[in-house]
């Protein structure tokens, strides 16, 4: 009987390793310096949203209309007219920078306790964050030391300066914090330095090709800002999951007594495939969000198949090649007092997952239904999921430097909710029916040279409630159409509730494709995998209570404030937009490393002869150790991204953290025991209709023609 894919590559890598760990260094190599050569190219403000007002800032960028970024400076002091001083030595400062124009004269408020200086950024709008820090530098050295008077400055070039800053430093903090977090629970796991070490290493060297492959992509497909942190995230993840499911099957064959090739081909042919099944599940999980029809989506789907991708490959070729170089030397650097194998290779994780099994599979009703609620109850805040866009003091929290100076700006100089902004062009600006649809709206910017005008409408409501939306769909579905049926002009309405509102419709849209896709895909990768159209079906329904108790998580910690202090962040009243759909998929892809891993072993003993409660007990005791480790990796890595500071990277780390966390104990130890212990044989029946599927070995197999006994051994170092 041939091999299958997986025990082929890790037997060639271990034959040729010097090839295969040669090229892995070269392709991270040549990827890393080619990507930090061509440099990464993010979304314009039109590509980050959809509809109608993505296509009237479209319009805006066509014609060149980019306006300068715009910046405040609000000097406030205790007493009436003592903001004097220091608002005209702050005007005099920036203006000296030479990256200000239009610096106006300092503007008192009603109570003269306040004044606001405005002006703009010299330049390009999209690049002025790179050119605001002389600014900033002004404004902090002339308002140091000022007894009395308080200085915040708020813009567009002095946001997004900050922002880049902050996910810098974010990022940095993430990287920092996860991969020590990482490496300290590999050292539990395996007891060894050398063991714990290996898998970190090929995760950060994935992460590192990966990220130089997406550079390069990016100048086809532009990128959120975010990309990035979410790609390491998975990356991080992924790999050092993949690399332990592997390294500890490869482990547990040494200890129960193979010889290194032996154990290798095992573990090849076992843990390899599984790596390989859950990869491509991964990987076609992550594909749905290209039918999302948003380009945010677009560049997460493409962020995380390449990591993905990148991981399962260096599992399955340059993981063999080094323990066939290491042998038994990828056991150095033992820590005796964290070394928890016994002679015959028993975990003592395998006790304890044996010990919770007992019950469960003696009364597999009343856990399953116990194991159910629990799910259910922890999803149950998800029925009043509200969603939004969150603006930027619910992104970067109430006390944030950025939302101070815009709170207090904004108290200051009270302005009215952002105005609804419709963009109008035509072959002939000046035409008489345009001019006279023109003539019935207030607030009309005409640029005649590009034949294209601007309209803002002031919104009733708060810019953002149903007063607001009620008055946006008046607007574009009544006035705006009305007012130039018949004069042959583009007319598109934007501003941002209108951006907003886009955004959420197509979401809501995207959704169904998305869910429709990656049920499907998960349905035929499992009853290919296993024959079993009940294995197919109960996988969907088991990711989908995940899912729903993720969600319900989310909504209470963060829409309704439970226990949010508690976790260093905050109420915001909403969960990000975004976040439903990304958490739907990642969540099915990643939930398929367990799930695959685990019935993959159980269907292992049961080729072998066990019955089904037999082979539930060993595969679940038996990958026990791996999913437990595999599972504290993921949870420690994400609860990372929960203490950043953005509110959406807090949102996707708890969220993903918990329904991990759930997935591996509720879920495997619970949950899926008890309904596979329900359905007895019912699990591995295949339709006579689907017996053409092509049966898939579970085990190691049969040694092939040659590789019998005496077969040339793996060349294993020592």
């Amino acid at each position: 009987m041939r091999r299958n894919l997986a025990a082929r590559m890790g037997v060639w890598s271990a034959h040729h390793r010097k090839t295969a760990i040669i090229g892995w260094l070269l392709f991270v190599v040549l990827a890393t310096v080619a990507g930090g050569a061509s440099g990464m190219v993010e979304m314009s403000e039109s590509e980050q949203g959809t509809g109608d007002s993505a296509r009237a800032q479209k319009m805006l960028d066509d014609a060149g209309l980019d306006r300068p970024a715009g910046e405040l400076v609000l000097v406030s002091s205790r007493t009436a007219g003592g903001w004097k001083d220091t608002a005209r030595d702050l005007a005099a400062a920036i203006g000296k920078t030479g990256e200000a124009a239009e610096v106006e004269p300092p503007l008192a408020s009603g109570n003269d306790r306040e004044a606001l200086i405005r002006f703009e950024i010299k330049g390009d709008a999209k690049t002025a964050a790179d050119r605001v820090q002389p600014v900033l530098d002004a404004v902090r050295d002339t308002a140091a030391g000022r007894d009395g008077v308080e200085v915040h400055q708020f813009g567009q070039a002095s946001a997004e300066k900050w922002l880049g800053d902050l996910l810098s430093e974010d990022f940095q903090k993430a990287e920092f914090t996860a991969v020590p977090l990482a490496l300290g629970i590999l050292l539990v796991a395996f007891g060894a330095v050398v063991a714990a070490l290996l898998p970190v290493a090929l995760a950060l060297t994935a992460c590192m090709a990966a990220f130089g492959l997406l550079s390069l992509a990016s100048h086809q497909l532009h990128l959120f800002q975010t990309t990035y942190s979410v790609m390491f995230l998975m990356g991080l993840a992924v790999g050092v999951d993949y690399c332990l499911f592997y390294l500890r099957r490869e482990r547990d064959e040494r200890a129960a007594g193979h010889d290194a090739d032996t154990a290798l081909r095992i573990a090849a042919a076992t843990s390899g495939r599984a790596v390989l099944v859950s990869g491509v599940t991964v990987m076609m999980a992550m594909a749905g969000m290209f039918l999302s029809g948003l380009m945010l989506f677009k560049g997460f789907a493409l962020a995380t198949i390449l990591v993905v991708f990148i991981a399962m490959l260096g599992s399955v070729t340059v993981l063999p090649a080094l323990l066939a170089w290491l042998g038994d030397r990828i056991d150095a650097g033992r820590l005796p007092f964290l070394n928890r194998r016994k002679k015959k290779g028993v975990h003592e994780s395998g006790a304890i997952a044996g010990a919770v099994l007992k019950p469960v599979l003696n009364r597999p009703k009343l856990f399953g239904l116990g194991a159910v609620a629990v799910l259910l109850v922890l999803a149950a805040p998800a029925l009043g999921m509200k969603t939004e866009q969150l603006g930027m003091e619910k992104q970067f929290g109430s006390d944030s430097a950025l939302s101070v100076a815009h709170k207090k700006i904004t108290q200051a100089f009270p302005v009215g909710p952002e105005p609804a902004l419709v963009v109008v062009t035509a072959d002939d600006i000046t035409a008489a029916p345009v001019r006279e649809a023109l003539a019935g709206f207030d607030n009309v910017t005409v640029h005649t040279a590009r034949n294209i005008a601007e309209i803002e409408v002031n919104l009733p409501g708060n810019g953002s409630d149903d007063r607001s939306e009620a008055a946006l769909a008046e607007l574009r579905d009544t006035t705006v159409p009305a007012a130039f049926d018949g004069t042959g002009a583009q007319v598109r309405v934007g501003g941002e509730l209108a951006e907003s509102v886009d955004f959420n419709d197509q979401l809501k849209r995207g959704i169904v494709p998305v869910f429709v896709f990656i049920t499907a895909v998960t349905f035929l990768l499992m009853l290919l995998c296993f024959r079993s159209y009940v294995i197919a079906v109960t996988s969907i329904l088991l990711n989908l209570l995940s899912v729903a108790a993720a969600y319900g998580v989310m909504t209470a910690v963060f829409q309704h404030g439970w226990g949010a202090s508690a976790l260093g962040t905050e109420a915001v009243g909403a969960i990000e937009g975004w976040m439903p759909l990304f958490v739907l998929v990642v969540l099915f892809g990643l939930s398929m490393d367990y799930h695959v891993f685990v019935v993959s072993r159980i269907r292992e003993a049961r080729d072998r002869g066990a019955d089904t409660r037999a082979a539930i007990s060993e595969g679940i005791r038996r990958t026990a150790g791996a999913v437990t480790g595999a599972a504290a990796i993921m949870v420690a890595v994400f609860a990372v991204f929960g203490t950043l500071s953005m509110q959406d990277m807090q949102q996707m780390g708890v969220g993903l953290a918990v329904a991990v966390l759930l997935d591996a104990t509720v879920v495997r130890m619970v949950l899926l025991p008890s309904v596979m212990a329900l359905l007895g044989e019912r699990n591995w029946r295949t339709p006579r209709g689907l017996r053409w599927l092509p049966s898939m070995e579970h085990g190691e197999g049969p040694p092939a023609a040659g590789q019998g006994r005496h077969a040339a051994p793996v060349p294993a170092g020592r």
